[in-house]
């Protein structure tokens, strides 16, 4: 049995004081809000922070406010957000994407924060410590050498959050707090391509608030790829947002591949591609091969590298024809097993 290590657990009501804690506390303290990912990690030995600093009882991180557009408070449930009325009607890819993640148990404990802190994931990381300790370790963890990539100079590890790369789409902005005052950043740059320094979120910092623009004329969704329909975190995520003129030529358009790299890759060229024109069956075809082109999967997950690399452009078309307004749902109940 994997116990947790000895910690310190302090519960602040506030986030000045939480803040107030984590810089007090330095390297040496976690934030903790549902616990879903650090828990299991802290009794692999991945994490063993001596103070855990709760956010459950913080006043104003559940809040979610209605405003020119939307602002979700960062420790709102994943359960909260899928069943939020504004976020199922005007941002669509957030609700699929956030009622994908693992399993009701989880998703009730887990918050939308916490999602989109998550740590990075490999098959030679997440494993207990002894099993780490045979092989040597493993660059993210106490070893020198990614044994993803032996000849690598950076860490490997999978970015695994799914409502990241829906939010990026959707063009959302995050909020972060510290004892030194707060700042606001689109999403995309919380995010690095490097699997352990994998976030811009300072140390003594708190993501506090989600906020989405004005959603009126745009049309998202989210597509996931897994061995089960619950559970099993995304092998690929495609994230779409499109707003389009009466005829259908697409105006705007944001293609987002997740699981495919350290962080959520913005597919530009696709992006850019889509502009301008309708969303034809030629169309869709060339947008999946542009942002195929994006996606680097490596060896550290489950399933094939390669097939999970092919595989790219048929999720990229599924998205693309849901925005364009075909009947999906076929397709979406054989590869999520439900409907969405």
């Amino acid at each position: 049995m994997m116990r947790l290590p000895w910690f310190q657990f302090k519960a602040p009501t506030s986030v000045a004081e939480a803040a107030r804690i984590l810089a007090g506390e330095g390297p040496r303290g976690m934030l903790i809000a549902g616990g879903t990912d650090l828990l299991p990690n802290m009794k692999r030995r991945q994490q063993t922070p001596a103070t855990l600093i709760s956010l459950n009882r913080v006043e104003g991180l559940k809040k979610i406010a209605n405003g020119s557009g939307l602002a979700l408070g960062a420790g709102l449930t994943l359960t909260e957000v899928v069943r939020a009325g504004a976020v199922r009607e005007k941002y669509r890819g957030l609700y699929q994407a956030a009622a994908q993640v693992a399993s009701p148990h989880l998703r009730n404990m887990g918050t939308l924060g916490g999602n989109l802190c998550l740590d990075t994931r490999c098959n030679y990381y997440n494993q207990n410590e002894d099993w780490r300790e045979a092989i040597g370790y493993c660059m993210k963890k106490e070893g020198k050498t990614c044994w993803v990539a032996t000849a690598s100079k950076r860490c490997l590890a999978v970015s695994s959050t799914d409502t990241a790369p829906a939010l990026i789409a959707l063009g959302a902005k995050v909020r972060l707090v510290s004892s030194g005052g707060e700042r606001e950043l689109e999403l995309a740059s919380l995010y690095n391509n490097d699997g352990m320094d994998y976030i811009t979120r300072k140390a003594d910092e708190i993501l506090t608030e989600v906020v989405l623009p004005d959603a009126a004329g745009w049309k998202s969704t989210y597509w996931k790829l897994r061995r089960r329909g619950s559970f099993d975190f995304p092998l690929l995520g495609v994230a779409v947002a499109a707003r389009a003129a009466p005829d259908g030529t697409l105006l705007e358009a944001r293609l987002v591949l997740g699981a495919v790299a350290s962080q959520p890759i913005v597919a530009t060229k696709a992006s850019e591609f889509l502009v301008g024109k309708k969303l034809t069956d030629e169309v869709i075809a060339e947008a999946g091969k542009l942002a195929a082109s994006r996606a680097k999967p490596m060896d550290n997950t489950d399933l094939d590298v390669y097939w999970r690399k092919e595989v790219v452009p048929n999720y990229v078309g599924y998205a693309l024809r849901e925005i364009r307004g075909d009947d999906m749902s076929a397709v979406r109940l054989q590869t999520a097993r439900q409907l969405l």
